[in-house]
């Protein structure tokens, strides 16, 4: 991974006014990963959408880690169910 991929987690924290402690917390239930360089912490710029998704659902409607991760999850579930149904499609396509 190169560095100019990573986001400084006090800088993302300052920008945004969130706690470390809500991404510290995030990275314990598994929904995003903190890279440590040089006793420094920084996020990948590949998980701002979902760290964005992660605060207005935790903000905004007050849902703890346990129901973030539930809503990962099914996220998840769904992404990987209509990549089965477009899989699907594409193979019936081919016995019309």
């Amino acid at each position: 991974m190169e560095n100019d991929e990573l986001i400084r987690m006090e800088s993302f924290c300052m920008v945004y006014e969130v706690e470390p402690a809500f991404l510290h917390m995030l990275e314990e239930s598994g929904l995003v990963e903190i890279v440590h360089i040089q006793e420094e912490e920084f996020i990948t710029a590949n998980a701002l959408e979902q760290l964005d998704r992660f605060m207005r659902l935790h903000h905004d409607l007050d849902i703890n880690a346990g129901g973030l991760e539930a809503i990962a999850h099914l996220l998840q579930k769904i992404s990987s169910l209509q990549e089965e149904i477009c899989r699907l499609k594409n193979r019936l396509d081919l016995y019309e």
